[in-house]
């Protein structure tokens, strides 16, 4: 069986407040638990006003402290922004309040800008440094080896599960080398989708975390009772890339009537480009549409995401999803996934 997984970008409104973007986060991950769906990961962005999960860990806290079943992590930690110890120690802690519970993805983007990486006070040379500092990471999450001067307290012995991110091949060929599991960012950068996996899938290396490969795909999803309100409500996503196209992101706005009066046709061109990966109708259309991206990527695991500016719409619209996939053939005769844990 394919499991679907949920990104949330924990948006903020235009108008709204950081603490409403929480409450909302907290709730749809009490909604999404209820409907079956297996993760609810939260990624580390700085510098965006329109995103309030920049202090990921904390999220997740709050998140997983809301919920009772399903997984909460990261989608991911920026590594080269922090020390690996101190990921440790964080991870470990959300581990021993949340026993088997907690998932940790890595990138090696900075999540950010050029201003805000060096208030962060990151070497932009420190993305050549990631895989030997996951592989730290890994090292300190692990058993305690005999004379280990540095131990993560907590951390240690902890097992929680890594995950690779990425957006091209290089992160797809890490995975690979280590054995874990390798989720692509296909929901924003679908280009380099089908190389990175075949590569991830080629090179895979057995590991103690991972007996085979295991790949998880992002797409963006927007469901409604009917295809022109679901491609009404995908507005605000084509809003906030062209946003980001013209480099001035913010809050997400309310969805439009007419989204040709508000893109120019290059900027409709780089924007349709990044939302590729974007399945928008009702619950039928939906469920042809991730029956192809299963037929077409071979995923273990899709990670939805629905940037969706009406809450309660929002809501439905992973309910619609997911009765889309508890209706597919397809999505429950897949082969069995290998992740551990």
């Amino acid at each position: 069986m394919v499991h679907l997984s949920i990104l949330d970008l924990v948006p903020i409104l235009r108008g709204g407040t950081v603490r409403e973007a929480l409450e909302r986060s907290l709730d749809l991950a009490q909604h999404v638990e209820r409907f079956g769906y297996r993760r609810f990961w939260v990624a580390e962005h700085h510098n965006m006003t329109g995103i309030a999960s920049a202090a990921t860990s904390v999220v997740i806290g709050h998140l997983a402290g809301g919920t009772r079943t399903i997984r909460v992590g990261a989608g991911g930690i920026m590594l080269p922004n922090h020390s690996p110890l101190v990921i440790a120690e964080q991870f470990g802690t959300l581990e021993a309040l949340h026993p088997g519970r907690i998932d940790l993805g890595l990138g090696r983007a900075p999540g950010t800008d050029q201003r805000a990486l060096r208030a962060l006070r990151r070497d932009p040379a420190a993305a050549e440094d990631f895989p030997r500092d996951v592989q730290e990471l890994q090292v300190l999450l692990g058993p305690v080896r005999p004379g280990q001067p540095v131990q993560a307290v907590p951390g240690a012995g902890c097992a929680v599960p890594i995950w690779i991110l990425g957006s091209s091949t290089f992160g797809a060929q890490l995975a690979a080398a280590l054995g874990l599991p390798y989720a692509f960012a296909s929901h924003f950068a679908p280009r380099d989708l089908m190389p990175a996996l075949e590569a991830y899938r080629k090179q895979f290396t057995r590991s103690k975390q991972l007996a085979a490969p295991y790949a998880m795909v992002g797409v963006n999803v927007f469901a409604a009772e009917t295809d022109a309100e679901a491609r009404r409500l995908f507005t605000s996503a084509q809003q906030q890339f062209t946003d980001l196209v013209r480099g001035d992101p913010g809050p997400l706005r309310p969805p439009i009537e007419d989204i040709d009066k508000y893109w120019l046709p290059h900027e409709k061109a780089q924007a349709s480009k990044m939302l590729d990966f974007a399945l928008v109708g009702s619950r039928e259309t939906v469920r042809a549409g991730l029956e192809r991206v299963v037929r077409t990527t071979r995923a273990d695991e899709l990670m939805l995401v629905s940037a969706i500016h009406d809450h309660a719409a929002r809501i439905r619209s992973y309910e619609i999803a997911m009765e889309a996939a508890s209706s597919s053939r397809v999505l429950a005769d897949a082969p069995p996934a290998t992740e551990r844990r």
